[in-house]
């Protein structure tokens, strides 16, 4: 089942999913009785490796909203409105969630995410972005630890993880 695309400046974007169905998918993940948890931070970093990921595997973004370099790693501004009251504290799963929104190719994106990076703390996360070109390029100019609002371009990510994964 396809979903019509639309063109937004100049880009080709899916028109359903959004970066709150997709922090959804990766909350509904977590396994309470395992002793996982997912933070606010973990959830931005798996939310935009997401979207870089599917940037490499589908050639369209997984949605539109955007990430920023800031200090702690990249961060979309409508998902860390959304969750910020909860600070460092788990954030919990969605009371409801409905998977039918994605297609089988976002599923595919989503769990080859949560299989590679949803072991990992969202300390070692942050690290791992700041090692990446789309987040180092963002910050040319910028401190470390300095208040950043550049946006990380989607066209540096598509080129980064399709790099990623054409080189294994």
């Amino acid at each position: 089942m396809g979903r019509l695309l639309q063109f937004n400046g100049g880009r080709m974007v899916m028109g359903d999913i959004t970066v709150f169905d997709v922090a959804d998918y990766f909350l509904s993940r977590v396994e309470l009785e395992d002793g996982s948890l997912m933070t606010h931070l973990k959830l931005q970093k798996l939310c935009y490796y997401a979207q870089g990921w599917h940037w490499a595997f589908d050639d369209v973004p997984l949605f539109e909203q955007e990430f920023e370099a800031w200090a702690h790693g990249p961060v979309c501004p409508d998902l860390w409105r959304e969750y910020k009251l909860y600070g460092y504290n788990p954030i919990p799963a969605p009371e409801e969630f409905d998977g039918s929104v994605f297609n089988e190719s976002e599923l595919q994106t989503l769990d080859a995410v949560w299989d590679a990076y949803g072991q990992f703390d969202a300390k070692y996360l942050e690290r791992l972005t700041h090692q990446e070109k789309p987040w180092i390029e963002a910050r040319k100019g910028c401190k470390p630890g300095e208040l950043c609002d550049n946006v990380i371009n989607q066209d540096t990510m598509k080129e980064y993880y399709k790099e990623l994964l054409e080189n294994g």
